[in-house]
């Protein structure tokens, strides 16, 4: 399988040094939307599709105000996946799968551009969205965003993956593909393994959100620490999967590279 890494939404939230700790306090810092483009046999499969192309024409209509003032999204039509895979030469209809991590708004705003995708979603992210039971599910799950698409949703079946559970044969989907759950950011927050013949990729969406966090001495940057603290759902099993990725990583980090979705670091290692 041929992978692309894509940025599917440029974030540019205050902060600086203190937020992406590149150099320079008095400007914006800078996040990513990092999305997986996944050439198949059965067509292509997007894993994360960032921010869309209504969330860019109308953002009224799906993001709030309070992500738009935090995050700083820079709303780039070009950076969108529909855009990215029509630049790559392929068509919309060639989408066949989405598999995100989780429904929050900076993931799922490009679920509107692919109608014929069969989105493959952890159940219980499924349940809690659909629910909207409390303000704060209803403001960072946006049903405008994702209330037509053609879910499939998958409960773990206890298979193991270096030590994880993990739901294998999704349906129409190669063996290659994995949803790992990591609860924490969200209740039904998962990452998603991808096996590319050569070496695993974990794409583990929020599970947290700088790549120094992965090194045998921990370090998140201030700004990220806290805003990580604001969003989580459950912060034991955050803080407890993030200690078994740098254990995957540890252990394992010969078979399996791990990126989580906002750090340009990360990113800008398969550029």
């Amino acid at each position: 399988m041929r992978v692309h890494h894509l940025n599917c939404g440029t974030m540019r939230p205050l902060g600086g040094k203190l937020l992406d700790g590149k150099p320079g306090y008095l400007r914006r810092g800078l996040m990513v939307c990092h999305c997986l483009l996944i050439e198949t046999d059965d067509g292509l499969v997007l894993v994360d599709t960032g921010v869309g192309v209504d969330d860019v024409t109308n953002p009224d209509g799906s993001l709030t105000q309070l992500f738009r003032r935090a995050a700083r999204p820079v709303l780039d039509i070009e950076e969108t996946a529909k855009h990215q895979v029509e630049r790559l030469g392929f068509k919309v209809e060639d989408v066949r799968h989405i598999v995100p991590t989780h429904l929050d708004q900076d993931h799922a705003g490009g679920f509107r551009d692919f109608p014929h995708a069969k989105v493959h979603i952890y159940a219980q992210e499924m349940r809690i969205a659909q629910a909207q039971a409390t303000s704060r599910d209803r403001a960072r799950f946006r049903k405008a965003q994702w209330q037509h698409a053609d879910f499939e949703s998958y409960d773990v079946a206890g298979d193991d993956w270096f030590g994880f559970g993990s739901v294998r044969g999704l349906k129409g989907l190669p063996e290659e593909i994995r949803i790992v759950p990591l609860a924490g950011h969200t209740l039904g927050h998962a990452g998603i393994a991808v096996d590319t013949g050569e070496k695993w990729l974990l794409h583990c969406g929020d599970a947290y959100f700088y790549h120094a966090e992965m090194a045998p001495k921990p370090y998140c940057t201030p700004l990220l620490t806290q805003f990580q603290k604001v969003v989580e759902t459950e912060r034991k099993p955050r803080l407890h999967n993030q200690e078994r990725l740098r254990t995957l990583v540890r252990e394992h980090g010969d078979k399996v590279e791990v990126f989580s979705a906002h750090d340009p670091t990360e990113l800008e290692r398969y550029s």
